[in-house]
This record gives C-alpha cells, structure tokens and sequence, in this order.
C-alpha cells in the first residue's frame, strides 16, 4: 500500500510580490537537495519521480507546488527521512543553514550543452527580462486589486457586531481544544492555502484536508473577521502545545485562510470564492459569520457599492492573470531553448545518485519510526 501524499503551494504570486513561506515548511530536514538549472533542466521532473518511488515504498511524501505553473513542482519532502528536494532557482532561493551538512547543492547545469546555450545568448536574455517584467507587472496590479478589496472588506468592518464575533471565535477555541494542554512545544508550520497561477486561482484543499476527522467552512464577506478568527484559533491551539498548519492567503499573505490542527481533529478554513467549497462528507459543518456576527442587511444596503467594487476587483484581478499567463509564456519559451541543450542521460545519472543517497540514508533511520 502505498503512503499518503499532500499538495501545497510554499511560495506565492501575492500583492506582496513573490512571497515565500519554504524556510517553515524545510525547518527540522536534516538533509536538503537543492537543485539549481535553467528552466527545463529537468528539476521537477527529478522531484516528481523521487517522490512517487519513495510514495510507492510506503512513505508519505509532500509536493510543493509551483504557483507560475501548479503542474510543475518546486519541492517534495520525506517527512519520515526528515529528507527534502527543492529548486533552488529565482524566486525560491533557499539559504544553506549548514552548507555540506545538511544542505547539498546539486548542479543541473553539468547536463547542458553550453555552446548550444551560448549560440541563443540573446534569445535566452530577451525572454528572460521580458517574464521577469510580466512578473513585476503582475504583482503591481495584485497590489491595486488589494486596495480596492480594501475598500470592500471597509464596508463589512463597519457593520461587524464584534461582540458576537468574538464570542463565536471564544466557542469555537473552547470545543475545539477544551482544557487540554500538551506538554510539548508546538511545531507551526506555514503554507498557502492557494495560488494565483496562469489558470487563475487554484488550491488542494481536498488533498491537503484529507483525514481530518472534522471540517469547519467559513462563509461570510471581504472584512467579516474570518481571517482575524483563524489567527486566533492558531494562536491559542500553540499556546495550548498543538501542532498547527497555518495556511496564508494566496493573494494577501498576511491573510489567513485555514488552520489545521491535526492533534485536535480539526480544520476550518475561509471557504468563499475563489476557494468556495461545501460540506461533502461525514463531519463537514458550515460556519456563517455573515449571519452571526454582520448587522442584518448589510448586502442589500450597500448592493450598488458592492456590486461597483467587486466588478473593479474582478477585473484588476483578471488583468494581473493575463500577465502571469504571459509570464508562463515567455517562461515556456526558455524552456524549448534549455530542453534542446539538455543531455538528459546525465540528468537521470544525477537522479539516480540522488536516490541512491536517499536509500544509504534511509537505512540509517530506525525502520519502526517510519514505516506505517
């Protein structure tokens, strides 16, 4: 049987620019591949099969997601090897916390051919410069959006009943946890919940909530508190020695879209669009803010105003996915170049020493502690 496997996104396309979450999610690896090469030197392919060998020996395995192209991976960790592979490459540079100890550099780039590369020199530069300012085009209109979500949300927050608020986020934190207290340091990790990709927003919520016994949907409106709940209910499940997921706004990073906290059973997660999802299963609960805790009335009163901010957020925000499609685009074409002056023997070569690395390393981790 096979091991369980998880998808997320570490690093995001945000108003905030690329933002990275991967120092939370590779802290505690004692050993860390990084991969370095140019666009379609074959880094994600190399994660991919090194995570689907070690899923089929039965361990579990999480891939990290490139949010410039969700099919593509940027990293993929053994957690029961405390074991990682992640590229190197700009945006996500990683920085060696114990060079040669535990980090190790591992150079595609002794599989291309550099005369042939050379000979595309100025191609090479043009569509380089060219995705980088789709790019920074991209984050400068995610910026504008979340200004004029700003305006939206300013609506919600002044018809908010934060006493109602509160004392629903109060009732959640006391079922959820109740008296109990572990006596251990939490272990937080951050992640996104989503990403803004070339095919607009995407998440593995299923994948990433599988298991979790209990699933709490959070409907309400830009503003309603939803975020300021989550951080609330991570807060208090660390101080209480839980181990907590942390899952940030793929669009505003300072936003929190879903805790998980595995030890208590539990996920609750902002579950309006564009991650909108519905109970599905036994244990799922909706949890409306917007009927609890927003002044009755609120939609109808400000419908004109509502329906004129939404529409100027929708558009700034399809206009920025158009530049990361061009980014994807430019970006493909770099790959054409690269992928024709690749000797990929040598890159399965490369491959394989890093299996074989991994499997010496396997041996010496005590076989109890990590097989199912």
């Amino acid at each position: 049987m096979a091991g369980k496997v998880m998808h997320y996104f570490a690093g995001g396309n945000t108003a905030k620019g690329f933002y990275s979450l991967y120092d939370s999610n590779l802290a505690g690896l004692e050993k860390l591949f990084i991969l370095k090469g140019g666009p379609g030197s074959g880094k994600s392919t190399i994660m991919k099969k090194i995570g689907q060998e070690w899923l089929d020996k039965d361990y579990d395995i999480e891939f990290l997601h490139c949010s410039s192209d969700n099919d593509s991976i940027d990293g993929v960790i053994i957690p029961a090897l405390k074991i990682g592979l992640v590229d190197g490459t700009a945006p996500h540079v990683i920085e060696p916390k114990a060079p040669g100890a535990i980090e190790e550099y591992v150079n595609l780039g002794a599989a291309w051919n550099t005369q042939q590369l050379a000979a595309e020199r100025t191609t090479i530069i043009r569509f380089t410069n060219a995705r980088s300012k789709s790019f920074e085009k991209a984050y400068a209109l995610f910026a504008e959006a979340l200004k004029i979500h700003d305006e939206w949300e300013d609506i919600y927050k002044a018809n908010i009943d934060f006493v109602k608020l509160n004392g629903l986020t109060n009732k959640l934190i006391e079922g959820f946890y109740r008296d109990i207290v572990l006596n251990k340091k939490a272990d937080v990790r951050h992640r996104f919940l989503g990403a803004a990709t070339p095919e607009g927003a995407v998440d593995y919520i299923p994948s990433i909530t599988k298991g979790v016994q209990k699933r709490y949907f959070l409907k309400g409106r830009p503003g309603s508190g939803k975020s300021t709940m989550l951080k609330k209910i991570a807060k208090a499940a660390e101080k209480r020695g839980f181990d907590v997921e942390v899952y940030h706004c793929g669009f505003d990073p300072e936003s929190l879209d879903m805790v998980i906290v595995r030890e208590a059973g539990i996920a609750i997660f902002d579950s309006t669009s564009p991650h909108e999802y519905f109970p599905s299963r036994e244990g799922d609960e909706i949890i409306d803010i917007y009927k609890t805790a927003i002044h009755s009335g609120t939609d109808e009163i400000y419908a004109d105003q509502i329906k004129d901010v939404s529409s100027r957020y929708r558009a700034k925000m399809n206009e920025a996915t158009a530049c990361l499609v061009k980014a994807k685009e430019q970006h493909d074409a770099l790959e054409a170049i690269y992928v024709k002056a690749m000797d990929f023997t040598a890159i399965d070569d490369i491959q394989k020493d890093i299996q074989e690395q991994i499997t010496a390393w396997s041996k010496t981790v005590d076989s109890h502690t990590i097989l199912h």
